[in-house]
């Protein structure tokens, strides 16, 4: 007997329509995610409010965590570029520790702002469906490729993989312990920020090397 493939359609696969309405789920289920929360989040609620069927939300996403690590992903995509941009121009002459010092500075503002997108990520973050781990793999990505763009060439490429390994685990650990109550933002963020000056000090430079947006952040 054959067996029939249920798994969701690649993205690079989609056609223009299916790209819209896979855009259509994200949207409600970020909208929802702030609106009631993330526990009580349910696929037909979203499939409600985006206006597609619910067989056929399932043609792109595998089950409920799959939607919601792809929204959160997609959100915190944006966001980088948001940072990222905002730390060219007039900032240039600041070094790699200040440049990153004000990106995860930011990005904690961020989630602050939405605190249920804050709980959103830690929430996914435990999900066992590999499709959600897909999309979570994709963010941490995007996480490094922003980290390599404010850092620029400052930090030797030998120690650049394992300096934005560190300050990406970190953002992800400070978040947590927030989110979970163990901890206030002000000492998350503080012990954030003081990572960053701990594994980037030593990399200072004097001048510090241009750096462009990378074209998947966009």
């Amino acid at each position: 007997m054959t067996k029939v493939d249920l798994s969701p359609r690649p993205v690079e696969a989609m056609s223009p329509r299916q790209l819209e309405r896979r855009g259509s789920l994200i949207a409600a289920a970020l909208a929802l995610v702030n609106e009631i929360g993330v526990e009580r989040l349910q696929m037909k609620q979203v499939c409600e409010r985006s206006g597609v069927a619910l067989g056929t939300a399932y043609r792109y996403f595998s089950s409920k965590d799959h939607l919601l690590a792809a929204a959160i992903a997609e959100w915190h995509r944006l966001l980088l570029a948001d940072l990222v941009a905002e730390l060219r121009g007039p900032r240039a002459g600041l070094g790699a520790t200040d440049r990153v010092v004000r990106f995860v500075r930011g990005g904690m503002r961020a989630y602050q702002r939405q605190p249920e997108l804050a709980r959103l990520r830690v929430a996914v973050a435990a999900s066992t469906d590999p499709f959600a781990s897909e999309s979570l793999q994709g963010m941490a990505r995007a996480d490094s490729t922003a980290l390599q763009a404010v850092m620029a060439d400052e930090v030797p490429a030998a120690a650049s993989d394992l300096v934005r390994h560190i300050v990406g685990h970190a953002w992800q650990g400070e978040l947590t312990a927030w989110v979970t109550g163990r901890t206030t933002l002000g000492d998350a963020r503080r012990r954030l920020e003081d990572v960053v000056r701990l594994v980037l000090t030593p990399y200072e430079t004097a001048c510090p090397a241009p750096y462009e947006v990378p074209s998947n952040l966009r």
